[in-house]
């Protein structure tokens, strides 16, 4: 199912876009179930240059939020920018202010040589540009990118809070984009940090639910486990993990952070952060897992072939083995370096041309014995009867694993997974939603029988969708019991430049849509909040 694009609409998804003053009313087809009360909220960038400075990644943009209120079938749509101080600084300074992913700030250029020299002394001034993600912490709703500034927004309102520095609570150097969130609200997440004598590590911090104090669980974080870096200088990029009710699963991939090159002032030889990111070529991938409850690394060394990866799907525990099943991009090479605005935006054919070159996209399952004994060395440790991933237990004590694929096509990626994680995150599960990625475009909606591989595909010419997110129908009994909810932008086909899209999660089949007269800017995460 590889359309082609050759009108190039996709470049609309990469176009600054204006916020909105009040909410707009959407015209609504087909019917939106009474059910459905709540809002879609969604993060992405909507400002790509400041004046005539343009921004040069897809990272850069400067973060917007973007809500969808449903109300017995009606619906509304709104958009603010996150007042970062990325952002205001821009705003006021009309000019790039803070380096952003890709993007080089250069210094003022109404300071003289002096000041600009005292001002490198101070350090490189870390984004805060909430791009990324929005979600839950106690009460609070927060927008996020990766650094260690995490921004308290509003969900009504879209007010922009507060700006948080996590570093005042806990050790860590930046959390990811995608915590993971029980039940009760506990908040997991991970990220590097200096470990003892100075070299790196990774943190895993715990925020824990409200309490009757009502005091602020941000205040309250704490480093429950650390995970040991294959490198004593150069921490793995991490962009999410995996968690079930007893493990905790890091993946590390060859894709590194060079801290020297980090550290050392960009502001000399005008660098971001995209220059700070090198490839190990041969260390493949390393899998650690810890023990949840008992905050204890176990010390079993996982190890398999090169991959980038962002997007964990679901883990889960089966007979002392953990599932894993990841959205890989097969080869150590940073996948980020091919989402330069330059690229994305180009005409197809330059499009396609450029994703050739790029690692292939692959979802995977991989299993991990969670003991063995040496007496197995040289067999395959895996006896889960429905899977073909392996673990061969190695003479040095190593555990090399090999993947079942649970989806592959050409140039074809199954990207920005979404499962039914209220009921069935880190427990067995059936059911995977994705994006599908047509040489980086955004062009279908794919639902994935995890089991049977059976697909379903929503697509429809020159339409451009968003991360698919699951919500539960008030009493479901079974797993896809549900609506998919994306924002789809369609600039080429009619009056109506874009739309959010409700789909029946049981065979991906339209239901509604709610249609808005302007252009909505891409997005890449987001959260449903029921009323």
């Amino acid at each position: 199912l590889s359309s082609v694009h050759p009108a190039g609409g996709y470049e609309k998804l990469f176009e600054t876009v204006e916020e909105l003053s009040s909410p707009v009313a959407c015209h609504v087809t087909g019917r939106i179930p009474t059910w459905l009360k709540g809002s879609l909220l969604r993060c992405g960038p909507g400002l790509f240059e400041i004046g005539s400075e343009p921004f040069y990644h897809l990272f850069d943009g400067q973060a917007l939020l973007h809500k969808f209120d449903f109300t017995e079938g009606d619906v509304t749509y709104y958009r603010r920018f996150v007042r970062s101080d990325s952002y205001v600084r821009a705003m006021t300074e009309k000019r790039i202010v803070i380096t952003e992913f890709g993007t080089c700030a250069y210094p003022d250029p109404c300071k003289n040589i002096f000041s600009r020299f005292f001002s490198y002394f101070r350090g490189v001034e870390v984004t805060d540009n909430a791009l990324v993600n929005i979600y839950p912490v106690g009460e609070d709703y927060y927008a996020c990118t990766e650094t260690n500034f995490i921004t308290k927004i509003n969900p009504k309102t879209l007010e922009t809070m507060k700006k948080v520095d996590l570093c005042k609570y806990v050790s860590i150097n930046g959390l990811t984009a995608h915590p993971h969130i029980e039940k009760d609200g506990t908040v997991y997440n991970i990220g590097n940090c200096f470990g003892k004598n100075f070299s790196i590590a990774y943190n895993i911090v715990r925020m824990p639910p409200l309490q009757a104090d009502k005091e602020d669980p941000i205040k309250k974080s704490e480093v429950v486990v650390q995970f040991p870096c294959s490198d004593r200088f150069k921490p793995s990029y991490v962009h999410s993990f995996g968690m079930t009710a007893n493990y905790i699963v890091f993946v590390e991939t060859p894709v590194k952070i060079n801290l020297i090159k980090f550290l050392s002032s960009w502001s000399l030889w005008g660098a971001n952060y995209m220059d700070c990111f090198e490839s190990n070529e041969t260390m493949g991938v390393w899998i650690h897992v810890a023990d949840k409850i008992k905050g204890k690394y176990l010390n079993i060394r996982y190890r398999t072939s090169a991959f980038n990866l962002f997007h964990h799907i679901n883990t889960y525990e089966d007979n002392g083995f953990l599932v894993v099943d990841l959205c890989t991009w097969k080869g150590f090479e940073f996948v980020y370096n091919y989402l330069y605005l330059a690229n994305l935006r180009g005409n197809w054919e330059e499009v396609k041309k450029k994703a050739e070159k790029a690692p292939q996209p692959e979802a995977r399952r991989y299993v991990l014995p969670l003991s063995f004994d040496k007496v197995d060395t040289g067999k395959n440790l895996v006896t889960l009867p429905y899977t073909t991933a392996t673990a061969t237990l190695h003479s040095d004590e190593t555990i090399w694993l090999e993947p079942e694929i649970l989806f592959a096509g050409p140039r074809q990626a199954f990207e920005f997974p979404q499962i039914n994680y209220q009921k069935y995150s880190g427990k067995p599960y059936t059911y995977a939603y994705g994006l599908g990625l047509n040489h980086f475009v955004p062009d279908r909606l794919c639902k994935l029988n995890i089991k049977t591989r059976e697909t379903w595909v929503w697509q429809e010419p020159d339409s451009y969708p968003s991360e698919p997110i699951f919500v539960s129908q008030p009493g479901a009994l079974e797993e896809d019991d549900g609506v998919i909810l994306s924002v789809v932008i369609s600039p080429c086909v009619g009056p109506k430049p874009a739309y959010l899209l409700v789909l029946n999660a049981k065979d991906m089949s339209e239901m509604a849509r709610a249609e808005v007269e302007m252009n909505i800017s891409v997005t890449f995460h987001g959260m449903f909040k029921t009323a």
